[in-house]
């Protein structure tokens, strides 16, 4: 019994470790995340970070069902930055958004509003840097 436990740790721990490590591999110490739940079931994550004198702002949303169409607008200190139209897809059922936006003077503030068109759910992220 305790060799099969033992066992088991070991198992457990082994596959926990490379997750970690990615997570961490992608994480900045600079970096700002913010994450929420839309009007309905699905989620949302905002991200913004330094690169290289600019900021860099990844968004994602994840309704878990693929197929799904959203419109989408990312602002940056209120004046639209980009926009566009993505759709889920993979076994997560979710898409991201990045850009690459210059760093204004003082406080960078991001808005992120996605719209289910079929759905009507809704929504929005904020994060400033």
């Amino acid at each position: 019994m305790k060799k099969t436990t033992a066992t088991a740790a070991v198992l457990l721990i082994s596959a926990t470790l490379p997750v970690l490590g990615a997570s961490a591999a992608q994480a900045n110490d600079r970096d700002v995340v913010r994450h929420g739940s839309c009007s309905g079931s699905t989620d949302w994550k905002i991200k913004a970070g330094p690169d290289d004198g600019r900021i860099e702002v990844e968004s994602e949303i994840d309704s878990n069902r693929a197929g799904q169409t959203w419109a989408w607008t990312l602002r940056h200190d209120g004046k639209v930055a980009a926009q566009g139209r993505s759709k889920t897809a993979g076994r997560s059922g979710s898409f991201e958004v990045e850009r690459t936006t210059r760093n204004t003077a003082g406080a960078d503030t991001f808005r992120f509003r996605a719209v289910n068109r079929a759905s009507g759910e809704v929504c929005v992220a904020r994060v400033s840097l």
